[in-house]
């Protein structure tokens, strides 16, 4: 699995297994961390300071913005009614649907295993937890988990949550 001469990659970028990824056509910004058996294609666009996990699927169509958390195994969809051939039996080619595009926005984190469905759009500051299907916007700071995913919390409640219980110890 090479990584194309088509690929932007920004000022530090670390790739732990350059021999074990595919990345294509896309960008990478400074300072990201892509983990081993991760595929980037063309037009897929991660920020700054991001960690894209192994075996995570980043496909046409969606942009990561800085500081992102994408945890093992995220797969990322970008056609909403895939198809193997037209309705007169030909095999379909990229001129036969349109990517449908996804944005998760900055410092956002994505456990692991969680799918998200194309034309989605995850807030900044939100938390998706592990497993989840994500298939609507996520808002600003929320926290969803489920299948579809559903919001059951609020990041900045769960951060002073935290920081109660550390001062009581």
């Amino acid at each position: 699995m090479p990584i194309a001469d088509s690929v932007r990659l920004g000022e530090g970028v670390m790739i732990h297994h350059p021999q074990l990824v595919n990345l294509y056509g896309c960008s990478v910004g400074a300072g990201s961390r892509v983990g081993a058996f991760v595929e980037i294609q063309k037009n897929a666009h991660i920020g700054e300071r991001c960690k894209i996990s192994s075996h995570t699927f980043v496909c046409e169509g969606v942009t990561i913005e800085d500081e992102v958390f994408v945890g093992h195994g995220v797969m990322f969809i970008n056609d909403i009614f895939p198809r193997a051939a037209n309705e007169d039996g030909s095999a379909q080619s990229e001129a036969d649907w349109s990517v449908v595009e996804t944005r998760i926005c900055a410092r956002a984190s994505i456990g692991s295993n969680a799918t998200i469905m194309g034309g989605v759009t995850v807030g900044q500051n939100a938390l998706v937890g592990a497993g989840a299907v994500v298939t609507k916007d996520v808002p600003e700071y929320a926290i969803v988990a489920g299948v579809p995913a559903r919001i059951v919390g609020d990041v900045r409640e769960q951060q002073k949550q935290s920081a109660l219980e550390t001062a009581a110890e």
